[in-house]
């Protein structure tokens, strides 16, 4: 065993695992872990933005899809949501796939599937094919949002809890940057005169060079076993569910929104294909470039404390998008529906940092210290990671479902932005109560010294 001020071996990368891994301890980490994390994180990032551009490869074909593809605006909304909902269920199996197989090896496995989804969408993307027949390829197109969930529980466990919120921000980050790449591709395409077959060919050679690099250049860590006892401790853990309501309100407005904004151009204010994408890639970008910077604020501030004035801060701008809906103001609606998006990339960031940072607090309020009380938190956060990302996205799926309805019942998505609103006021309160109230009931006291270094509270984490 190391002292803390050790340096353990070397890690031995026979077959591409690596047998001891403690990023915990400083030595270990500035001698040879941080370049070995920061390897495997950008190639992680390549995947799992690749991934992010096919789940969301149906909210830009969709505006190809004109009159004579035969599809109706409620018909596209259904299709949108149900490959949001695919690509949030996933994401279960997904996050325990990286303890059976590996996190190099399971990241080229998850790639190369990206195959699927594309060659399928390129073979029917055509006027005639029936509705059933898109719904059923865009059904494929959900396993993209696997890649995420994935991603971030083999991230989680290169990088130690003092830079979760950098590593994690920047990873779900350039991951999240896939929708407005993929969405700027078919702005330039649509402008060329091309088609979406155009689009889909650009990408299949993409997926290749994915899967090979990860191949290359990545890592499996061993420390990381299958553990279903993990999958079950998280589940019942109370935080993983008051945490994937917080996540709701983050991410699932920004994949949701993503799938949605273009639609709701074009039904709203009509919008033509070409107009609608000269503005919706502008959200997805921002947002994403944000994530890393919502992760350090909490790094440096406290993830609860930046998550809760976010909430404030989305709720405004969903009632300037209320207003601007309501008097039919194209530059208002524009410019508020881009702030939501930055402000539901800033929440992502902060969020995601909440989880290790809680699971590290309980393992000090067990009494348990050093590496078994970090073993604790990276079990425990990264069991509840694949929770907490499959809940989350499944928002993405209430607001398309949401503006669907909307759209049924009032032509327009101010009921939709109406609860919206609603539902943000609520994070906003459980954030409050359960992570910033000091007589929260129920939340264990984290404020008190632990050895040589205190332990956080929860507005820290």
């Amino acid at each position: 065993m190391t002292g803390p001020g050790t340096a353990p071996a070397p890690p031995n990368r026979g077959g591409r695992w690596i047998r001891h891994w403690d990023p915990e301890n400083e030595t270990f980490w500035n001698e040879t872990g941080e370049k070995v994390a920061r390897r495997n994180l950008y190639f992680s990032v390549l995947s799992e933005h690749i991934g992010f551009s096919v789940w969301t490869l149906w909210s830009v074909l969709v505006l190809f899809m004109g009159p004579e593809y035969g599809l109706t605006p409620a018909d596209k909304f259904m299709l949108t949501s149900m490959v949001t909902l695919v690509g949030a269920v996933v994401r279960v199996p997904y996050t325990f796939a990286v303890a059976i197989f590996g996190g190099r090896n399971w990241t080229i496995i998850s790639a190369a599937l990206l195959l699927v989804p594309t060659v399928a969408a390129f073979t029917v993307m055509e006027p005639g094919t029936s509705f059933s027949t898109f719904l059923l390829v865009g059904l494929l197109a959900g396993i993209g949002g696997g890649n995420f969930a994935s991603s971030m529980t083999n991230i989680n466990a290169f990088f130690p809890l003092r830079k979760k919120g950098w590593a994690l921000g920047l990873n779900a980050g350039g991951g999240n940057i896939g929708v407005p790449v993929i969405q700027l591709a078919a702005l330039a395409i649509i402008g060329a005169g091309g088609g979406p077959r155009v689009l889909l060919g650009i990408y299949i050679p993409l997926i290749l060079v994915a899967a090979v690099m990860a191949a290359l250049f990545m890592d499996n860590l061993e420390n990381v076993k299958n553990d279903t006892g993990a999958a079950k401790d998280a589940a019942r853990d109370a935080h993983t569910w008051i945490m994937s309501v917080l996540y709701i309100g983050t991410f699932g407005s920004f994949i949701g929104y993503s799938f949605a904004f273009g639609q709701v151009l074009q039904n709203q204010f009509g919008r033509t294909p070409l107009q609608a994408a000269y503005v919706t890639f502008l959200g997805p970008l921002l947002g994403s470039l944000i994530r890393p910077v919502g992760g350090w604020l909490a790094d440096r501030y406290g993830g609860a404390r930046i998550s809760l004035w976010n909430y404030v801060a989305m709720g405004v701008a969903t009632a300037v998008l209320i207003g601007a809906s309501m008097e039919k103001s194209l530059a208002l609606f524009t410019a508020a529906f881009v702030v939501l998006f930055v402000l539901s990339g800033l929440g992502n960031g902060s969020t995601f940092k909440m989880i290790p940072g809680i699971f590290q607090n309980k393992a000090l309020a067990k009494g348990l210290r050093g590496e078994e009380a970090a073993a604790y938190g990276r079990r425990l956060s990264g069991a509840s990671m694949g929770l907490i990302g499959a809940v989350g996205a499944l928002g993405g799926v209430a607001i398309n479902l949401a503006f669907r309805q909307s759209f049924l019942s009032y032509g327009s998505g101010t009921g939709a932005f109406v609860a919206f609103l609603a539902f943000y006021m609520v994070c906003f309160g459980v954030t409050w109560a359960v992570y910033l109230r000091r007589t929260a009931r129920g939340v264990p006291d984290t404020t008190t010294a632990s050895e040589a270094k205190p332990q956080l509270s929860y507005a820290e984490v």
